[in-house]
């Protein structure tokens, strides 16, 4: 049975907590929020400890593993102190906003076990293409591209004043909104060997520092990979992430999965996980917080640990250090 803590009680809390409390041989004892009206209310629904202080938290709980859904800056501090007391740490996404908190975070990941809610990699759809693509009757991949268009206004950005800000949410369309599409695209694609790209504040200079358009170009290997990820669009619409092989395509289109070939295309069909939260946050939470346990267990590499996500957070650091000069 694992003893296990939530840091912060926003709004992604409620997807990690309604895991843990659906699984077996997990118990939530306490849950922390800096606003103790919030802590009290998770306190009060998921019958656990309420705490507005996250170290005297870990202190008195001495929990197995903690969840961090704070704000992003505060992923890496937060996962040094519970790793400092060999406490294991599941972290929402971006874990890390800088090459220092990489390193730092790598660190941490050496004495105890750090895993990254990553979860878009375990929705059926997904899961599905890279069956196909293994198979090797597609052929090789030429290419991939992934495009995301959603909505993110003055009125997302006036409910916590950590977003929108380098210094404390270290950035926009990627770390806060599409970095789960970043990592898809590079998991068909390859770690790639050539990176480009291009930021923007079109729609919001002057309320926010962060981009809010990203455009990015890639190759890895031959294989070329296109990416666009906006937040000036006027609605939330499906992320599509479409895979060229050489003898047809592979189309994600939200929870969908299209294939193409001699020139015909088939929709395929899934028994799709009802998503807690926002239907775009996806529906693989449950499968990414349960296999993170389950390795805990059985004392197996997580998916997602420092070496399973290499790959994505060092492209992003990339793209962050060509696209912020632009926008100076």
């Amino acid at each position: 049975m694992y003893k296990v803590c939530v840091i912060g009680c926003g709004g992604i809390a409620q997807v990690h907590v309604a895991a843990l409390t659906a699984m077996e041989g997990v118990t939530l004892s306490a849950c922390c929020d800096i606003v103790p009206e919030r802590a009290q209310a998770y306190a009060e629904k998921f019958r656990c400890t309420p705490y507005t202080d996250y170290e005297t938290l870990l202190e008195k709980e001495k929990p197995d593993a903690v969840h961090l859904c704070t704000p992003h800056y505060l992923h890496t501090p937060m996962a040094e102190a519970a790793a400092e007391r060999g406490i294991h740490v599941f972290t929402e996404k971006p874990p890390v906003i800088s090459r220092d908190e990489w390193a730092r975070l790598q660190k941490a990941a050496e004495k105890v076990n750090v895993g990254v809610c990553l979860q878009n990699r375990y929705n059926p759809n997904v899961k599905k293409a890279q069956e196909i693509l293994s198979s090797g009757e597609m052929g090789k991949v030429k290419g991939v591209r992934a495009t995301v268009f959603w909505d993110r206004g003055p009125a997302y950005y006036a409910t916590g004043d950590w977003r929108g800000k380098w210094e404390t949410a270290g950035g926009g369309a990627i770390a806060n909104q599409t970095v789960h599409t970043l990592d898809l695209l590079l998991r068909f694609l390859g770690k790639p060997d050539k990176i480009l790209c291009h930021m923007a504040n079109r729609h919001l200079p002057g309320l926010v520092e962060v981009e809010g358009t990203v455009e990015g170009y890639f190759e890895s290997e031959g294989k070329r990979g296109i990416y666009f990820a906006t937040n000036a669009w006027c609605d939330n619409t499906p992320v599509m992430i479409e895979i060229a092989a050489e003898k047809g395509t592979l189309r994600i289109d939200g929870d969908d999965l299209f294939i193409t070939r001699d020139g015909q295309t088939e929709k395929l069909p899934f028994d799709m996980p009802t998503p807690v939260g926002k239907s775009y946050w996806g529906s693989g939470h449950f499968a990414c917080i349960e296999d993170y346990y389950r390795c805990l267990e059985q004392g197996k590499p997580f998916r997602n640990n420092m070496d399973g996500i290499r790959t994505v957070i060092e492209t992003m650091l990339t793209m962050y250090e060509q696209g912020r000069k632009e926008m100076q």
